[in-house]
């Protein structure tokens, strides 16, 4: 148990599909500082998976399905949460790109491709803004978005979803501006290497991990925990001053020229 209380508060969380999630760490770490959690799946394949690990979250949770490609879905999903209650905290923890496009030179990206990695990627937390703020009481809240160094240079292999990262970041900062007289805030985590299912069809993944490693002031990668733990503190009270921030979390790595 951590020294943060969110009791009364409830967390929608975007991004679960398994255990390796990165949202699935963030639900858990929420949970255990006693938010209500609300967990978002795409679709019927991966409900299962998502109700199975949402049993293993200490107090009872809701499921809601959300595709998060159409925005009539979106909305609805929000409704139908708000319908019981404000949410408090959103975690936006979604990102897309055909495997074709995570390899090869990046010129070669169709554009379809580029379409459907910014779709889900990046316009997918403009449209979950929009419609969550109107749930969002008088107090405000937090929106937490994750992202990677990719974002503003070039590690061979994440391609198209180094622009997507380069475009949500951007988002980070307008959606900010946007809601602060709301009092709501909107930050993104930029984390370090982890290993989920989605990192292992990065191209030249391993190489980025180890790279990391050896390069970092703390010779070390980060850890998943350290992310969610970060996550807590921004979807606390404690970080009430902060938003449009890209907070990194990766032993230092952002800061080396070599």
């Amino acid at each position: 148990m951590y020294p943060i209380d969110l009791t009364g508060k409830t967390a929608l969380v975007f991004g679960v599909a398994n255990h390796r999630s990165i949202a699935w760490e963030i639900a858990k770490i929420l949970d255990d500082a006693g938010a209500q959690i609300i967990l978002s799946y795409q679709n019927e394949r991966i409900f299962n998976s998502v109700e199975s690990l949402s049993k293993k979250l200490n107090q009872p949770s809701r499921l809601i399905e959300c595709d998060v490609s159409e925005d009539s879905k979106i909305e609805k999903a929000m409704d139908e949460i708000a319908a019981a209650g404000n949410i408090d905290v959103i975690v936006h923890s979604i990102a897309f790109a055909e495997k074709d496009d995570l390899g090869g030179p990046f010129v070669d990206v169709s554009k379809t491709g580029f379409v459907t990695a910014l779709t889900i990627s990046a316009y997918s937390l403009i449209s979950i803004a929009r419609y969550g703020s109107r749930h969002m009481g008088s107090n405000g809240g937090s929106i937490i978005s994750m992202t990677y160094q990719a974002s503003t240079r070039v590690f061979p292999g994440y391609n198209v979803m180094g622009t997507a990262k380069a475009a949500l970041e951007n988002e980070v900062k307008q959606i900010a501006s946007d809601l602060g007289h709301m009092n709501i805030r909107a930050n993104a985590i930029s984390a370090g290497p982890l290993d989920t299912l989605s990192s292992r069809v990065i191209s030249g993944y391993r190489d980025m991990k180890n790279i990391h490693k050896e390069k970092s002031p703390m010779n070390r990668n980060i850890t998943v925990e350290e992310v969610s733990k970060t996550a807590l503190f921004l979807a606390s009270d404690m970080s009430s001053g902060i938003t449009g921030e890209i907070i990194h979390v990766d032993t230092g790595y952002n800061i080396m020229g070599i």
